[in-house]
């Protein structure tokens, strides 16, 4: 009876304990979604009371979602970004997965200092080499261009990808590869049909890393574009504030087509990205 009241004892605590971390953890995200929530209500305020004081308008006015994409460039700098993005995160791609596997299974002379340089690279910040990249791409003539967009964006995020297919592909043990090799599969042949799918988890976090901080990207898109049908959204949002009037209403219903894209990809794929950052903890 004695034992059975303390099993009781410790199915309440545990019971209330669990409940007050999910009450906490639901306060957390209600903190965190607030910002975005009035980014929502302005979007839906109506013009004429844009300067009220209330939290609420008297009513709702959703016409901005649709008179945004007329009255401004939002369209054809989605078209930008969507472009910008992807090509920087396709070419990312194509040089860190052979970078990650020769550094990850040949141990050649001078491969931690390559690693090395790898990781320095990664803490240089864009804001302080525009300079630089304005002149170098004005020397080449690219500036103003969506390919100069797309290749500052694929070398400031090549970095990461490469240290983080790399540590996944350490991981993954090099019997498999040899065993292939046995049943007549080249290097690249095993590659192909063990490691990479194997490596999945590493490459979707790549991707979607690569994918958003290009998709986020603003100084490089305002430093070196000046079209307004060339420049990312980023910077096509920022247009929008005008020296002397400021429709906020416009401004947070294209901060929200912004968001939505990236907020859809990433709960989609959140569990390779969670499975891919924890790659190499544990052996």
């Amino acid at each position: 009876m004695k034992r059975h009241a303390t099993r009781m004892t410790r199915t309440k605590r545990h019971s209330a304990r669990t409940v007050l971390l999910a009450a906490t953890a639901w306060a957390l995200a209600a903190l965190f979604l607030l910002p975005y929530l009035e980014m929502l209500v302005t979007a839906g305020r109506p013009a004429d009371q844009l300067r009220d004081n209330g939290y609420l308008p008297a009513g709702f006015d959703w016409s901005s979602f649709t008179s945004v994409w007329s009255d401004t460039t939002l369209g054809q700098n989605l078209q930008v970004t969507l472009i910008v993005a992807a090509g920087s995160t396709l070419l990312v791609l194509a040089v860190a997965l052979p970078a990650a596997y020769y550094t990850a299974r040949v141990r050649f002379r001078g491969r931690k200092a390559f690693l090395l340089l790898v990781l320095v690279t990664q803490m240089f910040q864009p804001t302080a080499l525009q300079v630089g990249l304005y002149r170098e791409f004005f020397t080449i003539d690219l500036l103003d261009t969506i390919l100069v967009l797309v290749l500052a964006n694929a070398a400031f995020n090549l970095a990461f990808a490469i240290w983080i297919l790399s540590a996944y592909i350490s991981s993954i043990p090099v019997e498999l590869e040899e065993a292939a090799r046995i049943d007549g599969n080249g290097r690249l042949g095993a590659l192909w049909r063990v490691t990479l799918p194997l490596a999945l988890p590493g490459v979707v976090t790549a991707v979607i890393f690569t994918f958003i901080a290009a998709w986020n990207e603003f100084i490089m898109g305002l430093t070196l574009t000046n079209s307004p049908d060339r420049q990312p959204l980023t910077v096509g949002i920022n247009n929008m504030i005008g020296a002397y009037s400021v429709q906020w209403n416009q401004v947070f219903a294209a901060s929200l087509v912004a968001i939505v894209p990236v907020v859809i990809l990433f709960a989609v794929i959140e569990r390779h990205v969670v499975s891919g950052l924890t790659a190499g903890s544990v052996k």
